[in-house]
């Protein structure tokens, strides 16, 4: 196995993807050189020494990359596979390197010229398991704690053959949560909260962190995509935005309209568990706005998006989230920040700040 990872992104964000791995390869003194290709959906990072792909897939928690949607080591690109036997090549590349993996993946970059070569990985996925399984390099059945083993085509006879750690990737096929638009949705930013609540909260917290009966302010709301989630979840929100929200909303009950710019809204009452946000502003200032909420402790948990500027996307959102992270810590708040690109975010990116109550910063000499 050669000393290469490959970084799924969304097609356009591959310099992002790029700046971002370099940063974060360094900060473990990992050296290499990434390889871009405009719109291709996904980046190649060569390391320097021998190892250090597979140091990179253990050490960067994958959950703190942003424009990843997968961090996969790999080999050098397998080309010209034969049409009537593309099973042995691979096979032959994962012998030695892997075994008793849990899961395959036959995937692709997310983009338009992908689509046709997504059917042939569909049928292609069940000979090469059953090939994979008696040579001892898959499991019988799928384990989800065992390395999983990824098949990257990038053309038809071209593909990187590799594996990530279950531990430490996506658990989703190309690194994609698959959901539906619900029918009754104001909109389809709905998704992107929910996307937001899979990747960001563990499942088995979900019964208590994102409750019936806990109070909600969306900023920004109208038409009410977001409010949407939460109200699904039977939550009381204050939805506040100039324009209009949408009349299903209203009639459940649990939503109160506040007419204001949510930049100028104070809460009614301090016992409101999330804020959301998804405004059209620069980035600096809904990332102030945020701060101020949680500064001031009337939210537990926030979700917002940062609307990325067109130059330096990656150096940007660092500054931001680090200036976020600095300014609780000098007021002695304890919380997690992630932020990710999602699936359903465009020029954007989604941030979920969760203060820590039970703990605080010590202060400083």
């Amino acid at each position: 196995m050669n000393n290469n990872i490959i970084l799924y992104c969304r097609s356009g964000f591959e310099k992002e993807c790029a700046a971002e791995i370099t940063d974060k390869a360094t900060q473990i003194g990992v050296y290499g050189y990434a390889k871009v290709k405009d719109n291709s959906g996904y980046v190649l990072f060569e390391c320097y020494q021998a190892t250090d792909a597979d140091r990179l897939a253990k050490e960067i928690p994958f959950a703190t990359l942003i424009f990843a949607r997968q961090l996969v080591v790999v080999s050098n690109l397998l080309k010209d596979l034969p049409s009537n036997d593309r099973i042995s090549p691979i096979v032959t590349v994962l012998q030695g390197v892997i075994e008793r993996a849990g899961e395959l993946r036959v995937e692709v970059p997310d983009t338009n010229e992908s689509k046709e070569l997504l059917k042939f990985c569909r049928k292609f996925t069940v000979p090469l398991r059953h090939a994979l399984r008696q040579q001892k390099i898959l499991l019988l059945k799928e384990n989800h704690q065992r390395p999983v083993i990824h098949i990257f085509f990038i053309a038809a006879g071209c593909c990187y053959v590799g594996y990530s750690y279950a531990k430490n990737n996506s658990p989703f096929f190309m690194g994609i949560p698959r959901l539906k638009l619900p029918a009754d949705a104001p909109s389809r930013s709905t998704l992107k909260l929910e996307e937001a609540f899979h990747l960001f909260i563990p499942y088995d917290e979900w019964e208590e962190r994102l409750a019936s009966g806990m109070k909600a302010v969306d900023l920004g709301a109208c038409p009410g995509g977001w409010t949407y989630q939460l109200v699904k979840r039977s939550m009381m929100v204050d939805a506040v935005d100039n324009g209009p929200m949408a009349e299903s909303l209203m009639q459940t009950g649990q939503v109160r309209h506040y007419r204001i710019d949510g930049f100028k809204f104070t809460p009614h009452t301090k016992n409101i568990t999330w804020l959301v946000c998804d405004v059209v502003e620069k980035p600096a200032k809904v990332a102030a706005l945020i701060t101020d909420w949680l500064l001031k402790g009337w939210c537990r948990e926030a979700i917002f998006n940062l609307k990325l500027p067109m130059k330096k996307r990656y150096q940007e959102v660092s500054h931001i989230l680090h200036k976020i992270s600095l300014t609780l810590i000098e007021n002695g708040i304890n919380a997690q920040i992630q932020a990710k690109q999602l699936y359903h975010d465009r020029e954007e990116i989604t941030v979920h700040v969760r203060r820590i109550w039970s703990a605080s910063i010590p202060e400083r000499d």
